[in-house]
C-alpha cells in the first residue's frame, strides 16, 4: 500500500506523463514525432519553472525516480533478441561496441579539457554513446549527480540527437550511401531510438530495419557500461581514500541491469507473443516517461543555466565524434 505522503508527487508525475503522450495520440505534426520521454522532461521543467513544484510533491517525485525507472529499463530488454543482434554481422557488432566504448572514453576526456564536472561528462557520454534519455537516467544510478545535471545532459543529448535525425538523411543522400551502410551508420551513432527510427526509415525500409536493430544492439550495451561505471567510480573513491580512515565505499551495482539482461534472454527464446513485446515497449515508455517527468519537475532553470556553455560544447563534440568515426569505418568497410 502506497503511503499517503507519496500521492501528491505521484499524481503530479502521472499528469505530466499523460501530457507527454498527448502529441503522439493526437498525431500532431512535428512535435508528435518527438519521444514522449523528451516531452515529459520538457513539460516537467516548464511546470516547475512557471507554476512551481509543491513541497508536498517532493517525496512522491523521489519515489518516481526509483522504481518506475528500474522497471522500465528491465522491460526494454524485451525489445532485443540475440537473433536480431547476430543479423547485424560480426563487423557491425564490433563497430557498435567500439563506437560506444570510444565515445564514452573520448567524451570523458573532452569533458576534462573543457572543465565540465565529471558526473555531467559521464551522463553526456553515456547518453550520446548508448541510447539517450534511458542511458542517462540509468547511468545516474551509479554516478549519483544532481537533477540539474541529469536535465542538462538530457537537453544536450536531445538537441544534438534531433539535429542528427534531420541531418543524416540529407548527408546519406549526399554521400550516396547504400541502404545497408546508411542504416548501420544511423543505428550506430544517432542518440534516441525514436530518432534512429525516423532517420533510418527516411531512406527506405531496408535502412530503417537495419538502423533499428543496430540501435537495439547499442541499447544492450547499457548493462555492461553502467556496471563498468559503478566499478570505476568505486575504484576512484578507494584511490582517493589514501589514509584508509574512511569506510570503503560500497560497489554501486545497479541490480536492475541483470533484469534487463534476463529479459533479453527471455525475448530470445521465442516464447513470447510478438504482441506482448509490443505492449511491453509501450509500458516501458510509460514508466520511463514517469521517471523523467520527475526529473523535469525537480529541475530549476537557474541552477541549470549556472552549468555554463561547456556541457553544450561537450555534447556537440561527442555527437561529431560518434557520427564521424562510425561513418569513416563504414565507408572503409563498404569499399
Amino acid at each position: 500500500m502506497i503511503r499517503s505522503e507519496y500521492w501528491p508527487g505521484l499524481a503530479l508525475g502521472a499528469l505530466v506523463t499523460g501530457l507527454s503522450f498527448l502529441p503522439r495520440l493526437l498525431e500532431l505534426p512535428a512535435i508528435g514525432k518527438l519521444s514522449p520521454l523528451m516531452i515529459a522532461v520538457l513539460v516537467g521543467m516548464l511546470v516547475r519553472n512557471t507554476l512551481g513544484r509543491p513541497d508536498a510533491a517532493r517525496v512522491g517525485l523521489a519515489l518516481s525516480l526509483r522504481q518506475p525507472l528500474r522497471l522500465g529499463i528491465v522491460l526494454l530488454g524485451l525489445q532485443v533478441t540475440m537473433a536480431e543482434l547476430l543479423g547485424i554481422g560480426a563487423a557491425g557488432l564490433v563497430l557498435i561496441v567500439a563506437a560506444v566504448a570510444s565515445t564514452v572514453l573520448i567524451t570523458w576526456q573532452f569533458g576534462r579539457w573543457l572543465g565540465v564536472a565529471p558526473g555531467l561528462s559521464l551522463l553526456i557520454a553515456t547518453g550520446t554513446g548508448i541510447c539517450g534519455a534511458s542511458a542517462i537516467v540509468a547511468a545516474n544510478t551509479v554516478v549519483k549527480d544532481s537533477d540539474e545535471s541529469v536535465a542538462y545532459a538530457l537537453a544536450t543529448v536531445t538537441l544534438f540527437g534531433t539535429l542528427a535525425m534531420f541531418a543524416y538523411p540529407a548527408l546519406g543522400a549526399a554521400l550516396e550511401l547504400a541502404s545497408e551502410p546508411y542504416g548501420l551508420w544511423v543505428g550506430a551513432s544517432v542518440h534516441e531510438v525514436a530518432q534512429v527510427v525516423a532517420a533510418g526509415f527516411a531512406r527506405g525500409d531496408v535502412s530503417g530495419e537495419l538502423a533499428t536493430v543496430s540501435k537495439l544492439a547499442r541499447v544492450l550495451l547499457l548493462a555492461p557500461v553502467v556496471i563498468g561505471l559503478g566499478w570505476s567510480l568505486r575504484g576512484r573513491a578507494l584511490a582517493a581514500d589514501t589514509d584508509g580512515a574512511s569506510a570503503k565505499p560500497s560497489i554501486p551495482i545497479p541490480w536492475f541491469v541483470f533484469g534487463f539482461l534476463g529479459m533479453v534472454l527471455l525475448a530470445s527464446t521465442g516464447w513470447l507473443d510478438p504482441a506482448w513485446r509490443s505492449q511491453s515497449a509501450l509500458i516501458a515508455q510509460l514508466l520511463l516517461a514517469f521517471a523523467l517527468s520527475a526529473v523535469g519537475l525537480e529541475t530549476d532553470f537557474r541552477r541549470l543555466i549556472a552549468q555554463g556553455w561547456q556541457p553544450l560544447a561537450l555534447g556537440a563534440l561527442a555527437t561529431l565524434f560518434i557520427g564521424g568515426s562510425t561513418l569513416v569505418v563504414i565507408q572503409v568497410l563498404s569499399h
